[in-house]
């Protein structure tokens, strides 16, 4: 049976602080940062590549379906101290920028459109009747490539919602990370800091702030990150989705500078914020108490 691949190395970071993982009668506030899209191109590859420079203890989800995610194991090879997940990928929603299943057309054909590609939108994978068989055979496919690449991968989450959008869907994720020896992504107690997707680029680094400021004692807040560089190619990206964003390599640019802030590292100092992944959580938790919210 697959099982976590490769080995555990601690790295002190110097530009924050990170404390022992353990119970004290005064907890300090606990943030964890996932960044979410890692492999769907080089542009978010070289985003977070800086995001890792900088020492900024992450999680890392890697879309293992999309073209490169060969360099983004590259990148992160450089980095065992990251926590790594699969972004288990059932939908492909950029115009012109399309990608299909690991397991092949061919095998998985309820999961795709007549081109041969996963549909750009929730509604339209499951309006074309998926096949449960069919999705536990990609998911597979694309966590046996995951733990297959030379890199040690620690969890799974879900791009868009959609792996775990059915009770069903819900149950096949959660022992698919069982028979894997994976965690699963909100699934250790951590609450969600909202309100930072949307917001306007030229503002992302001022929400942040506020963001980050609030955060008290209390349950691991999970903050999701979509990075990236702001580039032609990132451009000419267009969500095909009706929540998607226009300009998304503005939005995306302005993320990776707020997360990479004089601004941001400050206030988790003066905070005294502790910085969670995905492994110091499970190793604290324990895969064998995950518990859908």
């Amino acid at each position: 049976m697959p099982n976590r691949n490769g080995l555990s190395t601690l790295i002190v970071l110097t530009a924050f602080i990170l404390l022992p993982i353990q119970e004290t009668e005064a907890q300090p506030p606990e943030v964890l940062i996932r960044c979410d899209d890692i492999g769907m191109c080089h542009a978010v590859n070289m985003a977070v590549r800086e995001v890792l420079d900088k020492g900024i203890p992450i999680s890392a989800s890697v879309m293992f379906a999309c073209p490169w995610y060969q360099e983004g194991v590259e990148i992160l090879k450089a980095h065992p101290e990251v926590a790594v997940g699969v972004h288990l990928t059932l939908n492909a929603e950029w115009k012109y920028y399309r990608w299909g299943p690991v397991a092949g057309k061919g095998t998985v054909p309820s999961l795709v459109d007549t081109a041969g590609y996963f549909f750009p939108s929730r509604d339209l994978f499951f309006a074309n009747k998926p096949e449960i068989a069919e999705i536990e055979t990609e998911l597979r496919a694309q966590i046996d490539r995951a733990v297959h690449s030379g890199i040690r991968i620690d969890y799974l989450d879900y791009h868009m919602g959609t792996a775990v959008e059915t009770p069903e869907l819900r149950a096949l994720v959660e022992r698919l990370a069982r028979e894997y020896g994976l965690g699963v992504s909100r699934c250790f107690g951590e609450e969600d800091i909202d309100g930072f997707y949307a917001t306007r680029p030229e503002s992302k680094a001022d929400t942040l702030m506020v963001l980050v400021g609030s955060v008290q004692p209390g349950p691991v807040r999970l903050l999701v990150f979509h990075i990236g560089l702001e580039t032609p190619e990132m451009d000419a990206l267009v969500d095909q989705n009706a929540f998607g964003l226009s300009g998304i390599s503005k939005y995306r640019q302005g993320e990776l500078r707020a997360l990479t802030s004089e601004r941001f590292q400050d206030i988790v100092r003066r905070k005294g914020i502790r910085l969670l992944t995905y492994r110091d959580l499970i190793t604290r938790v324990g895969l064998e108490n995950m518990r859908w919210r």
